[in-house]
């Protein structure tokens, strides 16, 4: 039978590694900071959440509902309205499906596992058994599996509870590890003869460990991604291609898009003398309004942006 979950303490979290454990209202607000009143809107006006009843009407909340609503604020922070949300958590719950039909035998239970010595790692601030963790997870699975399936999953997870005490620091301190390791990891994939495209974030739309892991994910190796810098101006990505001269160039965006993101990207590309790409959450949501035009949308998922860019390099995907 669910247990019934109600812990006074407030540095408590949702460390129980029951399944079946499920929480009430005021539980759940004190866990995501939501007022119990915006938790019954987004039940009875949007779906986002179906907690279960008591007999006596009550609801009960799972740990799968908790991280949704984590979710929801995750989309909402980067500014997409809650209207909105139901869909775009259809659709990565579809994608997230369809890449683990693709995914080998051992899947999620073994990087869970993973996930907790990392944690450990993470919570005692142990920097030498990270560093040995994160060599042990490279040697047994490929770059894309380690850090989509294992470390960026944690790290997103780290950044949406942050409730307790100290628990910004612990992902403070995983963020700096991971971005000073995907930095090396490029540096020595690029190779000054290989051709290159440029990676380019939207300024204020994503961080920088997620744009890092981006280009180490669309990399190959025939191809190397370079990453300019955070705060890279927008107005001035003609004159960067005009005197680097790359295969391509990708803008970077995990926000909602703003109302002219399509007029604007449309107004660069006319200026480029290079194929111009939107990777990220943002190209799922502004691909509609980009359809028949000279911008590829890459998607939001690792292995889909290099499959798709490596398409529309060769010529096999339309824009």
């Amino acid at each position: 039978m669910p247990v019934i979950t109600a812990p006074t303490d407030s540095s408590s979290h949702l460390e129980s590694t029951d399944p079946d454990e499920l929480f009430p209202i005021r539980e759940v607000s004190r866990l995501t900071g939501i007022n119990p009143v915006t938790l019954r809107a987004w039940e009875r006006r949007y779906g986002l959440i179906q907690p279960t009843r008591t007999e006596s009407g009550h609801r009960l909340y799972s740990k799968s509902d908790i991280e949704t609503v984590h979710r929801v604020l995750d989309w909402i922070e980067r500014g997409v309205a809650v209207s909105k949300v139901g869909k775009i958590l259809a659709r990565d719950d579809q994608q997230a499906q369809a890449v683990r039909a693709e995914r080998d035998v051992l899947g999620d239970t073994e990087w869970s596992q993973w996930q907790a010595r990392l944690r450990q790692a993470i919570s005692a601030f142990d920097d030498r058994r990270l560093e040995s963790l994160y060599g042990q997870i490279f040697a047994t699975y490929p770059l894309s599996v380690a850090f989509q399936d294992i470390l960026m999953p944690l790290w997103q997870e780290l950044l949406r509870h942050q409730g307790r005490f100290g628990q910004a620091s612990e992902w403070l301190f995983f963020d700096a590890f991971l971005r000073v390791h995907a930095w090396q990891r490029l540096q020595l994939a690029s190779d000054s003869s290989l051709p290159r495209v440029l990676l380019a974030p939207m300024p204020g739309e994503c961080r920088k460990l997620e744009l890092l892991v981006a280009a180490l994910l669309m990399s190959r190796d025939d191809l190397a991604v370079k990453v300019l810098p955070m705060g890279q101006p927008f107005d001035e990505l003609t004159l960067v291609c005009e005197k680097t001269q790359p295969q391509g160039l990708i803008v970077f965006s995990n926000h909602s898009p703003s109302h002219d993101l399509a007029e604007r990207l449309n107004r660069l590309g006319m200026t480029l003398n290079c194929p111009l790409f939107l990777a990220g959450d943002a190209s799922e949501l502004v691909q509609g309004n980009l359809a028949g035009s000279s911008i590829g949308c890459l998607g939001n998922e690792g292995r889909m942006m290099q499959r798709r860019l490596q398409q529309f390099l060769s010529g096999g995907l339309d824009t």
